[in-house]
């Protein structure tokens, strides 16, 4: 019999650990092992078997749960998914969950439906299948879930080439990152010189963090880092960052570049999405793209990555060795999406090089 994926609930809401023991159990790949209403209680259900996934909240008694989410990281890192309340206390320090090695944040408003849809109890299985890949010591191949079939980026942008647009020698940065990217990010844009081309990035986040991180970024970086608004330039010593749940795509207007937001459906089941960016990379900027993929889990990217490539820009994919999850990158490496292969502190480095070749025009 295949193993199933044993997952440990800790919320000190009874209501809400019914319900998402419900959601989860209904998966045959899944059993949840335990419930528990704080930290401690389930550091007592630990010690009696290791769950291979641990949903957490944020707001609990006796223990808040970034301090538990350090503790589990610095002694038995297991993978965690964050599922918090949407206040704006939370907000932060969820965002901070990130950078301590969460791999996914969940909102409770995901819940909040009468009745939980087949989509969102689809998706919220996946996350969790998905987060228990991302350990050290790869299970048996777990089955996937009965989910409506993944969107390419068709289902928002069709590859076809502008017409007439005069021809331009402006450079744009395109960057797409999932699961460690917020930390990933951050080391990338920090070296980076004022007068760097303009940067679009989509990096998968719920809606209303997305604010934070560009905020936090921004008091960090040397460049200007903002959450992206419909209609916002692509300038020069400026990042872009897609907002929770709209898709970011890269527009040109003449010669200037400007970013697009829409609702269109999920793409590869997420919004923003990684391919709609580099899908509108390779159209709008074709050659004067550079297309850079991060650690995540899934294949979002890869294909947009070639794209890129197949549109005469440059493209580059993070190592194994420094990523949080070898996924994304992974992905786009075996389509022979990536230019270059490097590890995450050197990109920036080669980003500036590739801007200042007189060959890459």
């Amino acid at each position: 019999m295949k193993n199933k994926i044993k997952v440990l609930i800790v919320d000190d809401s009874a209501i809400f650990r019914q319900l998402l023991n419900k959601t989860l159990s209904a998966d045959p790949d899944i059993e949840v092992m335990a419930t528990a209403a704080d930290p401690y209680i389930a550091a007592s259900k630990m010690a009696v078997q290791v769950p291979d996934v641990i949903t957490l909240d944020v707001e609990m008694p006796r223990m808040n749960g970034i301090t538990f989410l350090k503790k589990i990281m610095s002694q038995h890192p297991i993978p965690v998914i964050i599922i918090t309340g949407n206040t704006g206390r939370d907000m932060e320090v969820t965002l901070k969950a990130l950078e301590y090695g969460a791999v996914e944040v969940l909102t409770k408003e995901m819940f909040e439906t009468p009745a939980l849809t087949d989509e969102v109890r689809n998706r919220i299985c996946e996350i969790v299948k998905s987060a228990a890949l991302t350990k050290l010591a790869r299970k048996s191949v777990i089955g996937k879930p009965s989910v409506e079939p993944k969107l390419s980026a068709d289902a928002v942008l069709h590859f076809v080439k502008p017409k007439n647009q005069i021809a331009i020698s402006d450079k744009v940065i395109a960057v797409g990152a999932s699961t460690g990217g917020t930390e990933a990010i951050r080391t990338f844009l920090e070296p980076l010189p004022v007068d760097i081309p303009g940067i679009v990035i989509v990096q998968h986040m719920p809606e209303n963090f997305t604010r934070l991180f560009a905020e936090r970024l921004n008091s960090l970086c040397k460049i200007s880092v903002k959450e992206a608004e419909d209609g916002d330039l692509v300038k020069p010593g400026t990042a872009l960052i897609a907002p929770g749940n709209r898709h970011l795509l890269l527009k040109r207007r003449g010669s200037q570049y400007y970013v697009e937001l829409n609702d269109s459906p999920l793409v590869n089941r997420h919004r923003p999405a990684v391919d709609v960016l580099f899908r509108s990379t390779a159209i709008y900027a074709g050659q004067n793209g550079i297309g850079i993929i991060l650690t995540g889990m899934g294949d979002d990217g890869a294909r947009g990555l070639l794209e890129i490539k197949q549109a005469g820009g440059r493209t580059i994919a993070q190592d194994e060795s420094s990523c949080v999850v070898f996924g994304m990158p992974k992905e786009a490496i075996m389509l022979n999406a990536a230019d270059k292969i490097l590890p995450l502190k050197e990109i920036s480095r080669y980003v500036v090089q590739l801007i200042n070749e007189k060959r890459f025009v």
